[in-house]
C-alpha cells in the first residue's frame, strides 16, 4: 500500500471490538496520504505543538511510575512518533492517533524493573516486540479479544489506575527534607503543600470540565505554568531529571537460571497482550473521533507498535501505543493527519536534548496530572455498564485483584474465575455437556478467524 491510498476494509476489526464500542460509523474514502496533506498542514502543526506540550508532563509521570529514567521515557515517545509517521505513509492504522508510553503499562514495567533489573529490560521489551510481531503477522488480536473480554480489560486498567493515583498522591504532600519536622508530620510547610496541591487539582478538574470538548490541553498548560510560577515563590520539591546517556546497544539478556527465563517469557507475553488489547481498543475509539470518519486498521497499528518497540529495545526504551488521551487532544487541537504526530515528536525531542528545562516543573504538578490519569482509568468502569451486572461485578473484582495481588496474577485469577463461571453456567444451569461447551467455544474461535 502506497502513500496515496487509505485503509477501507474493517476485516481486522473483530466483532468484540465493534460490540465494545457500540454503533457504526459512516465512512468515506480519502485518497490523500494519511501522513501528510498540504491542505491541513497548518492545522497539523498547531495540533502537534499543543499536544506535544500536553504530552510532556504525562510522559514524565508515566516514566516515573515505570521506574524508568525520564529522559528514556521521552526518547521512547519521540521515536514512536517518528515510526508512527513513517508507517502512515505505508500502512496507516489510524489517522490522528498519537503514539507514546502508556499509563496502563507503567506498573507492569515497574514490576519488570524490580524483578529483572534495568539491565535486562531492553531484552524484555525486545521479546515483547517479537511476540507482538507474531500477533501482527497472523492477525491474532481477534482471538485475544475473544479470550479476554473488554470488561476484564477495563477492570485491569481500573486496578492499574488506582495504583497510579495512590503512587502519585504522596507527591501532593511531599516537602523538601530541610522543612520536614521530626516532631509533627503535619507541620506548616506540609499543610501549605497540601493546600497548594488541592487548589491545583481543583483548578485542573474545573478546566478539564470546561474545555474537554474544545481544547483538552488547556488544563495541562495551566497546571504546568501555575506550577512553574508557584515554585518561584514557595519552596517545593522539584523534578530531578537524570541526564542518562542514550546509546545504541544489542538487547542482550543476563539471566542466571532457567526458571527466570520461563518467567521472562510469561512476563513478556503479558506485556504484549495488554499492549495489543489497549491499542485495539484505542483504535476503535480513535475511529469514532476522526474528523473525516476514516476507518482504522488495528493490524496496521500493531505493525507500527512492534517496529517501534524493537527499535526502542536497542536504546533501553519502553513500550508504546496510541494513547487515547493524547489522541483526543490531538483531534480537538485540529489534527487531520499523522503529520501532527511528527510535530509532537519534535516537541518531545527538544526536551530529550534539553532535559534541564524539565527541572523547572514541581513534583506536585506532575502528581496532579497523573492522579487525574489514574482516576480516568478507574472511571473507565462506566464503559462496562452496558454489558450488564455480571460484567460490572467481574470488572470490579479484576480491578481489586490487580491492585491487591499484582497485575499478572490478578488478570490470570480473574480469567480463571470468568472461565469457571461460564463453564458451570453452561454445564449445570443450561445442562449442556462439557464436550458441547468446548466445541462451541472452538467454533467461535474458528468463526472469528474466518475472513469477513
Amino acid at each position: 500500500m502506497d502513500g496515496t491510498s487509505v485503509v477501507t476494509s474493517t476485516s481486522s476489526l473483530s466483532t468484540t471490538e465493534e460490540n465494545f464500542y457500540q454503533g457504526s460509523l459512516p465512512t468515506i474514502s480519502v485518497p490523500e496520504s494519511a501522513a501528510f496533506q498540504a491542505q491541513y498542514v497548518g492545522r497539523d502543526i498547531a495540533a502537534g505543538l499543543i499536544t506535544g506540550v500536553m504530552a510532556i508532563p504525562l510522559s514524565v509521570g508515566i516514566a516515573m511510575m515505570s521506574d524508568y529514567p525520564i529522559k528514556v521515557g521521552l526518547a521512547t515517545v519521540a521515536f514512536a512518533c517518528l515510526i508512527g509517521w513513517i508507517n502512515a505513509w505505508i500502512r496507516p492504522g489510524n489517522f490522528i492517533g498519537c503514539p507514546g508510553i502508556a499509563a496502563g503499562l507503567a506498573p507492569v514495567l515497574a514490576m519488570g524493573v524490580s524483578i529483572f533489573g534495568m539491565e535486562n529490560m531492553a531484552f524484555v521489551i525486545f521479546l515483547t516486540a517479537v511476540m507482538q510481531a507474531t500477533i501482527w503477522k497472523f492477525n491474532w488480536q481477534r482471538y485475544i479479544l475473544l479470550a479476554v473480554p473488554a470488561y476484564l480489560v477495563e477492570g485491569l486498567l481500573a486496578g492499574i489506575g488506582l495504583k497510579i493515583a495512590l503512587k502519585f498522591f504522596a507527591f501532593t504532600y511531599e516537602i523538601p527534607a530541610e522543612l520536614a519536622s521530626a516532631e509533627a508530620f503535619f507541620n506548616a510547610p506540609r499543610i501549605q503543600m497540601l493546600l497548594i496541591s488541592l487548589a491545583g487539582l481543583i483548578l485542573f478538574i474545573a478546566l478539564f470540565r470546561k474545555f474537554k470538548y474544545q481544547q483538552p490541553a488547556v488544563p495541562y498548560f495551566v497546571i504546568i505554568a501555575t506550577g512553574v510560577i508557584a515554585a518561584q515563590f514557595v519552596h517545593v520539591p522539584m523534578l530531578h531529571v537524570e541526564d542518562v546517556p542514550l546509546s545504541l546497544a544489542l538487547p542482550v539478556p543476563h539471566f542466571d537460571s532457567a526458571l527466570t527465563w520461563l518467567y521472562v517469557f510469561g512476563f513478556a507475553a503479558m506485556l504484549a497482550v495488554i499492549d495489543v488489547i489497549e491499542q485495539v481498543m484505542s483504535n476503535a475509539a480513535i475511529q469514532k473521533i476522526d474528523p473525516l470518519k476514516r476507518e482504522c486498521n488495528s493490524n496496521n497499528s500493531l505493525l507500527a507498535i512492534w517496529i517501534a518497540n524493537i527499535g526502542s529495545s536497542f536504546f533501553g526504551g519502553m513500550t508504546n501505543l496510541d494513547g487515547l488521551a493524547k489522541s483526543t487532544t490531538n483531534r480537538l487541537a485540529g489534527a487531520y493527519t499523522k503529520f501532527s504526530v511528527l510535530i509532537i515528536g519534535c516537541v518531545v525531542t527538544f526536551f530529550v536534548i534539553n532535559p534541564q528545562y524539565l527541572e523547572l516543573l514541581p513534583k506536585f504538578a506532575v502528581a496532579i496530572v497523573m492522579m487525574f490519569t489514574g482516576w480516568k482509568m478507574i472511571a473507565g468502569l462506566m464503559h462496562v455498564t452496558h454489558h450488564g451486572p455480571y460484567a460490572m461485578v467481574l470488572a470490579i473484582l479484576t480491578g481489586a485483584l490487580v491492585y491487591k495481588i499484582g497485575i499478572f496474577e490478578g488478570l490470570l485469577v480473574a480469567m480463571a474465575i470468568h472461565a469457571a463461571i461460564h463453564y458451570l453456567v453452561y454445564t449445570r444451569v443450561e445442562k449442556k455437556p462439557a464436550k458441547v461447551v468446548v466445541s462451541n467455544y472452538l467454533a467461535n474461535l474458528k468463526k472469528v478467524g474466518m475472513p469477513s
